[in-house]
């Protein structure tokens, strides 16, 4: 390396036969070169293939042999004079003519040093002085870019590539003198990736060059495809040097793999030679993606290699027309420089003639050819991507010039002369450079000598002729906000195969709304097992990696792809069990009118006169006040609905139970009489009213309080049912309900033991039996309705609540008056007062 290093920098600080330097040797092919006020370098691939001769330690080694030249890279080389003259024919840099030296580096490192370092073994003096260049422009690959900037680096000599692309040239520490006029790979990665995420191909096999190029790159659009959440299934690496065994064997892993979508990382030399293998194997139907180094080389769309590379698409750089450069391209001619060895080989190759024929079968050379009728790389340029970049690059040049003699690039720069100008200050004015080209377009570079990322999108499609053209479909720009950066044109894209269908490429078919997808040990994450989401969890997306539980109201539907608000239950009038408890509760109330009209009716019989007239009917107008209150039980709670309802219920059966203690308490006073058969006494009225009264005002100043300090209120309860949403009354305190519920069962329980002690009474009059009967039933009603109560979930609780409503109110209807119903209708007979109070006498007596 050092050598090289040595070797390279000698060349260029070398000025000629007058220089105090002695160049060490010259390259095999003569260098293209014009002298100049200043000079500028090229190093352009113009061969892409060198031939190396057996070497023998006992002579001398023989000289390197390029082949196969590359007549875009000889494109390149004319782009940049035509650069040169144009500057030097405008007033860009007045009085000041630009010169060149141009070297062939063959494509390859070990070339450029043959080249250079020619045919003398040591130099005969050192070096000293200035550069004979004050920039170079080179090269085409990242890897040779890298070992020049590794000799000129130490010497601060600005290169600027065309076509080196790999990110590791962002590095300003390392290389501190690189400057380029084509975007990094690091965008180029970047691009790709979501190239092939915008088209949904999530399964992609890769190919690349295994060179700094293709690794870094490939390197970086791994990582992006990763955040984008592409998988690669494999990556295989190819050089153009590599055996034939060894590219069939990496076409053989492209075709047994399952990704129908390509990505190929490669420079043109090596996509020739996979190209060539596909062919070989007949390898079809896959989409390719392709870098912008071949993506556009038109020497490659061939109806040949459309069998296997049809409707491929890519990024490249911006397409730019350079106005006067065909001009310009088709006047070179071998008399332009008579001792240019490879304008004489241009000449020979483009026409298929000799200058020198070895044989008179060989086709003699007359110079009289003309490049207007002929049609190749060389010549197109409707491909101008790469040509551009070399045109920039010259401008960029001469606007670093401009700044360094104008003195514009920094106040505190020395200002020069141009027989003086160093390659350091070049390199320092290149930094600060803003300018418009003649076709429109900005150049200026950042921080780490990278112009802005802009890409165009090209797809290869047939044009109605069936020749392969490059259709831009997208544009691609760096500089813009993350979600701006991709944009696609409203055209039609051609597919693999000529196709108008996109290729499905995935490891696994996508989870349709409601699964997610589930990892398979052991394979990449875009290989998944699709897993219907649990109850109460949705995914309304293909590919969900996680299920979304619903909101606390919300449960999943049938497909689990959708969150629908839960069923709502409560006891409404509509449903079964509501119409069943409403009947029953509407036929109480029809008793108990019924009972109170025949009541009404028989009011003047002994019967009724003796059962407490007014007591009896406070007790029926309760007991139906109980059987409606049920009904507020059932129905949408509200929130008077939920005050009502437990107060109605607390008050009524409070009243209830104060008449029947009411009634108790007369029935054993009337028999605990001094004179056996005198009516109950007149003052007792009044006092059972006012304990009626005051019995009823007490549960009401209990449900008054319950209501001020925590009344009952409409709650959602969630937590029983996860798919369903229980609409209830909250009890607001837990003290107030069962204080409400526990004042009622005393007063029953006062009238159960009363009535119990008055069981002995005479047998027709039976009344204190019924009661006792009655309150029995009561009674046990509410002992087992706390369990149940407890116990059953949503609207089962507010029905276990009116049942119990329902069977005390019955029991009570039924065994304190159907037995008086039944005297008083089917046997009046026994409605005298004679047959209700004989016995009573014979007792006393």
């Amino acid at each position: 390396m050092f050598l090289y290093a040595f070797l390279l920098l000698y060349v260029f600080k070398t000025k000629g036969e007058n220089a105090k330097c002695q160049m060490i040797g010259s390259p095999e092919y003569p260098v293209l070169s014009k002298d100049g006020d200043v000079i500028i370098g090229g190093a352009f691939s113009v061969h892409s293939n060198i031939t190396l001769e057996t070497m023998l330690f006992t002579e001398k080694p023989q000289g390197l042999t390029c082949t196969s030249l590359d007549f875009r890279e000889f494109q390149f080389v004319q782009t940049m004079i035509f650069g040169i003259e144009e500057i030097n024919n405008s007033s860009l840099l007045p009085n000041i003519s630009i010169g060149y030296k141009i070297f062939d580096s063959c494509s390859s490192t070990l070339v450029s040093m043959a080249l250079i370092n020619g045919q003398e073994l040591t130099a005969q003096e050192t070096c000293s002085g200035h550069s004979a260049v004050q920039a170079i422009i080179g090269e085409s690959e990242s890897s040779s870019t890298i070992v020049m900037l590794r000799a000129t680096g130490p010497f601060r000599i600005p290169v600027i590539s065309y076509f080196a692309t790999c990110a590791c040239l962002s590095n300003r520490k390392e290389y501190p003198s690189f400057f380029r006029t084509i975007p990094s790979d690091y965008f180029q990665s970047r691009a790709l990736a979501q190239l092939v995420k915008y088209f949904g191909w999530t399964w992609v096999g890769a190919v690349r060059s295994d060179n700094d190029y293709g690794n870094n790159g490939m390197a970086t659009f791994m990582e992006e495809a990763r955040k984008e959440g592409v998988c690669v299934e494999y990556s295989e690496a190819i050089l153009r040097t590599n055996s034939k065994q060894s590219i069939a064997k990496v076409v053989e892993v492209i075709r047994q793999g399952t990704a129908k979508v390509l990505v190929a990382f490669l420079a043109q030399s090596e996509m020739d030679v996979l190209l060539e293998e596909a062919l070989a194997q007949n390898m079809t139907g896959l989409q390719w993606i392709g870098s912008e180094s071949w993506i556009t080389a038109r020497y490659l769309a061939t109806e040949k290699t459309s069998k296997v590379i049809s409707g491929a698409i890519g990024v490249t750089i911006n397409n730019y027309k350079i106005p006067g450069l065909k001009d310009f391209l088709v006047k070179v001619h071998p008399s332009q420089s008579p001792s240019s060895a490879l304008l004489r080989e241009f000449w020979e190759t483009t026409f298929g003639c000799q200058f020198t024929p070895k044989d008179e079968n060989e086709k003699l050379c007359t110079g009289f050819e003309n490049l207007k009728e002929i049609n190749n790389t060389f010549t197109d340029v409707s491909e101008l991507r790469i040509s551009n970049n070399v045109y920039k690059a010259v401008y960029a040049i001469a606007h670093a010039l401009q700044n360094t003699l104008a003195c514009t690039a920094d106040e505190n720069i020395t200002c020069t002369k141009k027989d003086a100008l160093l390659s350091s200050q070049v390199l320092y004015s290149l930094q600060s450079v803003n300018f418009t080209m003649p076709t429109g377009e900005s150049v200026y570079f950042d921080s780490n000598g990278d112009p802005t990322a802009r890409y165009e999108l090209v797809n290869w499609q047939k044009n109605p002729a069936g020749d392969i053209v490059f259709i831009t479909v997208g544009h691609y720009d760096a500089s813009l906000p993350s979600d701006e950066q991709f944009v696609m044109k409203p055209v039609s894209i051609v597919w693999a195969g000529n196709s108008d269908m996109r290729p499905r490429s995935v490891c696994s078919e996508s989870c349709q709304p409601g699964f997610r997808q589930a990892q398979i040990k052991g394979r990449p994450p875009c290989c998944f097992a699709c897993v219907q989401c649990p109850v109460g969890e949705i995914t309304n997306e293909t590919d969900s990696v996680e299920c979304i539980r619903c909101p606390l109201e919300y449960w999943s539907n049938e497909n689990h792809s959708l969150c629908v608000p839960k069923k709502v239950e409560f006891l409404s009038f509509d449903e079964n069990m509501g119409i069943l408890l409403t009947v029953f509760a509407l036929t109480g109330v029809s008793f108990t009118v019924a009972v109170g009209l025949v009541f009404f009716y028989f009011i003047d019989t002994p019967l009724v006169k003796a059962s407490n007239t007014e007591l009896s009917f406070f007790l029926l107008f309760s007991l139906t006040l109980c059987f409606l209150c049920s009904l507020t039980f059932i129905g949408q709670p509200s929130k008077w609905s939920c005050m009502l309802r437990h107060t109605a219920f607390g008050i009524t059966f409070a009243l209830c139970m104060s008449c029947v203690l009411a009634r108790t308490i007369a029935v054993v006073m009337a028999f605990r009489a001094t004179v056996p058969g005198n009516s109950l006494p007149q003052c007792s009225m009044p006092v059972q009213r006012m304990s009626v009264f005051c019995c009823t005002l007490f549960q009401v100043i209990i449900c008054t309080l319950w209501l001020a300090l925590a009344p009952p209120v409409p709650q959602k309860n969630m937590a029983h049912y996860t798919d369903k949403v229980i609409l209830e009354c909250d009890l607001g305190s837990v003290v107030g309900f069962w204080a409400v519920l526990g004042y009622v069962g005393l007063l029953a329980a006062l009238c159960f033991v009363l009535a119990f002690l008055a069981r002995k009474l005479p047998d027709n009059f039976n009344e204190a039996k019924f009661i006792t009967f009655s309150m029995l039933i009561f009674c046990a009603v509410w002992i087992t309705f706390i369990p149940a109560y407890v116990s059953s979930p949503g609207k089962f609780t507010v029905a276990v609540e009116i049942f119990a409503i329902l069977a005390s109110s019955f029991s009570l209807l039924l065994c304190i008056f159907i037995p008086k119903c039944y005297i008083i209708i089917l046997k009046p007979e026994q409605n005298t007062r004679k047959k209700l109070m004989g016995k009573t006498h014979v007792k006393s007596q």
